[in-house]
């Protein structure tokens, strides 16, 4: 018999809306909050002051009315009606404290109204008397009414101009992290532009941002000046190098010579594309192509041992020139880095370049491929993976790299599709030549 206890599955906690975390709502339920604890606190202590007044002078009324009765009990006149000696509607408490010797009063009821006893001891029982207090009830009713209604303007009124407040420090807010998106999707020309008036902190935030991104700004336009200029400096003597090398003589020296040049020559057309990406200087010259074909012509010219895999046939459009240069890039990456086999899959407009090698590391997956970086090799300078993420931009494409809980790398690039093309219907009616 299988006695094992199974823990009852625990219920998902219930969550809040999105919108019951932003500041607007929490500075409304705050502003709400403090509004309520404070017309609470004044409408009591009002309410208490109050009473206290009105019960004051209702007492000192019973009281008085008592000593008449007591002078009348004792000089032998007739009482009131309804007063006087051990009256029927006198509350017990009060009888009680009367009959121990000692005089008091009480709220109570008088002939079906409220009142305030007085009642005082006497030599064959209890005197007492009785004021209508109908009127100082009336009186507090109306002021608690008083009190909840002006209440509940005020916070109405605290709560909308204090939303108001709110709410334009949390626009001011908002266009400052919207701002921050945009430096950080690369357009460093965003600015807050915060009104120089204001001195307060939202606006201190946004100058910082403001003095980081034209700060930001100026490193990378160095950066981008200074790449350049050495990819142009280079040139120069590098084919002057290179017309020198093919003079040396035969020979293993020779050979060495000739491939250290074309790998200075390679790594300075790198770095000359890679200032052109970020000047964002590229013309794109688009035509419709099919992505087989452009796949396996990069594939040949590779020269490389890499399988082809068609899943899907799709026409895409798009600049060949640029396209062969990000699988190109991606082909030598996977079989630089990473192990055989090497596998580019077409799937409708979509190229994915696997390999079964360690798989990129982390810092390529959190943050993309950064220049003169290969982690764990000393293979490559690290712009083929820069260049064909450029280039994947230039002409609208998404590159994305990840690491296949089977093992290896995958690079998946996504191309727009061909659009459809233009019926008949789609070019408005041209009116005939008339004479």
């Amino acid at each position: 018999m299988d006695t094992t206890q199974h823990a009852p599955p625990r219920g998902r906690g219930l969550r809040l809306p999105a919108w019951t975390a932003t500041l607007t709502w929490k500075a409304a339920l705050f502003i709400t909050f403090m509004c309520c604890a404070l017309a609470a606190l004044l409408g009591g202590l009002v309410h208490s002051a109050m009473a206290a007044q009105t019960a004051a002078v209702a007492r000192e009324k019973a009281l008085a009315r008592l000593e008449r009765i007591t002078l009348a009990y004792e000089t032998g006149s007739r009482p009131w009606r309804g007063e006087g000696l051990n009256p029927p509607g006198l509350p017990e408490e009060l009888r009680a404290l009367a009959a121990s010797g000692r005089r008091g009063t009480l709220v109570g009821e008088h002939r079906g109204r409220p009142a305030m006893w007085a009642a005082g001891p006497a030599d064959h029982g209890v005197l007492a008397a009785a004021v209508d207090y109908s009127g100082s009830v009336r009186t507090l009713a109306e002021l608690d009414r008083a009190i909840l209604g002006s209440s509940a303007l005020a916070i109405g009124g605290t709560l909308v101009m204090g939303a108001l407040g709110v709410t334009r420090i949390t626009r001011r807010l908002h266009q400052t992290a919207q701002v921050a998106r945009r430096i950080s999707a690369g357009d460093l020309d965003a600015r807050v532009a915060d009104s120089p008036r204001r001195k307060d902190e939202v606006a201190a935030v946004s100058e910082a941002l403001d003095g980081m991104a034209a700060t930001l700004q100026r490193k990378l336009e160095a950066e981008q000046r200074f790449t350049a200029d050495v990819a142009h400096e280079l040139r120069t003597p590098l084919t002057g190098l290179n017309a020198a090398a093919e003079l040396l003589p035969a020979g293993r020296p020779a050979e060495l010579v000739r491939d250290r040049v074309r790998a200075m020559r390679a790594l300075t057309e790198d770095l000359l594309e890679i200032s052109r990406l970020d000047t964002g200087g590229e013309r794109i010259d688009s035509a419709p192509h099919d992505l087989a074909d452009l796949a396996a012509r990069t594939i040949r010219a590779s020269g490389t041992d890499t399988a082809l895999r068609l899943l899907s046939p799709a026409r895409v459009e798009t600049d060949r020139r640029r396209l062969e240069r990000i699988l190109g890039n991606l082909i030598a990456n996977a079989h630089k880095h990473g192990a055989a086999p090497v596998t580019v899959t077409v799937e409708h407009a979509t190229i994915t370049v696997t390999d079964a090698g360690p798989g990129y590391p982390t810092y390529l997956l959190a943050a993309g491929p950064q220049r003169f970086r290969t982690e764990g090799t000393n293979k490559g300078h690290g712009l083929g993976l820069t260049i064909a993420v450029g280039q994947a931009g230039t002409i609208g494409a998404t590159l994305t790299f990840t690491n296949p809980p089977r093992g290896g790398a995958e690079a998946r690039l996504a191309l727009p599709p061909v659009p459809p093309p233009r019926t008949p219907r789609d070019h408005p009616p041209q009116p005939a030549d008339g004479p």
